[in-house]
């Protein structure tokens, strides 16, 4: 099944296994980012105790580098910060910088980096990490320079950027395709119920400085085939007028459902129940700028999150690196996780977990020995299954 042209609901959990199977065949890295469960399983099996125990924060669940990026908060300011929560949960930060270094040494070896590039990085990720939580703003703040060109590219966006890159064009329809796919009747009513509800209302009308008695109507909705280890999930993209008249704004409106994270939580820790409702409290606390712009809600029986997408919301894409870059991209992004993860931490509680993680450090390499042998063993059994992932993948094109 080709899954280039619009999908009937009927069709969508075909088409879009196909293209998970695909966009995680493309290399070692986009299936590091797709594989969120295996990761956990992988790191349950390996670690065997010798993973520090970290306080109990918030964490991302799902820290890889394309999860960070530029990101508007209420106010206008722009700040790089975490900006995916499907997996947050109160548990050991230690599995963010896990996730985050196998995520840059992947892409290190896919730029044809040596070897001792990845052992840089790891060095570079916990000293970024620390002193993030030691509160040394002069260490992390220096962005390398392709943060610096997304951090330029997102302060100069507007809704014409917004509307070229999401929806193609800035006419206001959702232009069926490839990405956007059409709505059950059903589907259309339920978006529509659940956009007059009282905190939707207040989402749509709270950023730019809107009136909060603006009206807000449903302009088009479509079905949105986005991300890779998300596809298979409601996920629906909502075009708002707000307003009336010469007044009258867009607003483009994510809507994505929230299921039961993968990631390990601490026992004892109280969390909500309600997935949405966890996403959105773990944004709070990770990622205030996103965090402030998400409210949790149902759709039908689904718990969902919604967030207005702002033309400034952009991810940092780690494509083609040099050693240099690789090395100050680690400790950046390293840096904007410690920031996420101290802000929940008290004085005493950072320099505990800061002394926690220099344990087991040898004298020949900066980067502790559990996050070294923790990403060496991963990206072992990462490539093992990426190869064996495109093998079948190989066999099932074949067949096609």
């Amino acid at each position: 099944m080709s899954c280039s042209g619009s999908i009937r609901p009927p069709d969508r959990a075909a088409a879009l296994t196909l293209k998970q199977t695909l966009k995680m065949a493309r290399s070692a890295h986009a299936y590091v980012r797709g594989s969120t469960v295996q990761f956990y399983e992988w790191l349950e099996a390996q670690k065997r105790g010798t993973l520090p125990e970290g306080p109990p924060v918030w964490i991302c669940g799902d820290c890889h580098a394309g999860n960070l990026g530029p990101v508007a908060g209420t106010d206008g300011r722009i700040a790089v910060q975490i900006r995916d929560f499907d997996q947050t949960v109160i548990g050991n930060p230690a599995h963010d910088l896990i996730r985050l270094a196998l995520s840059l040494a992947t892409a290190s070896r896919g730029s044809d980096l040596p070897g001792v590039t990845t052992a840089r990085i790891l060095e570079q990720v916990i000293e970024g990490y620390q002193a993030a939580l030691r509160q040394n703003a002069d260490a992390i703040d220096d962005a390398p320079a392709s943060v610096q060109v997304v951090m330029k590219q997102s302060i100069a966006r507007s809704w014409k950027n917004l509307a070229k890159e999401r929806l193609e064009n800035q006419k206001p329809t959702i232009p069926l395709g490839s990405r956007f796919w059409p709505l059950s009747r059903q589907e259309r009513k339920k978006i529509e119920q659940l956009i007059e509800t009282p905190s939707l209302h207040h989402l749509a009308t709270s950023l730019r400085s809107r009136e909060d008695d603006a009206a807000a109507e449903v302009i088009d909705a479509a079905y949105w085939m986005k991300g890779c280890s998300s596809l298979g999930l409601l996920r629906f993209a909502v075009l708002l007028g707000i307003g009336k008249g010469k007044y009258r704004e867009l607003a483009l409106m994510d809507v994505k459902e929230a299921v039961l994270a993968a990631a390990p939580r601490y026992v004892g820790q109280k969390m909500p129940k309600d997935n949405a409702e966890r996403v959105v409290e773990g944004a709070r606390h990770l990622s205030p700028h996103l965090g402030g712009r998400m409210v949790a809600s149902h759709l039908g029986r689904r718990s969902v999150f919604v967030r207005e997408l702002l033309p400034q919301d952009l991810k940092i894409e780690i494509d083609r690196l040099t050693t240099k870059q690789a090395e100050k991209a680690a400790s950046f992004l390293a840096g904007v996780v410690g920031k996420a993860h101290a802000r929940q931490m008290d004085n005493a509680t950072r320099k505990g977990w800061i002394k926690e993680l220099n344990r087991h450090r040898s004298k020949s390499l900066d980067a502790p020995s559990w996050l070294w042998s923790s990403v060496v063993a991963l990206i072992g059994k990462h490539e093992v299954a990426y190869l064996e992932h495109c093998r079948k993948y190989a066999s099932q094109a074949r067949a096609a």
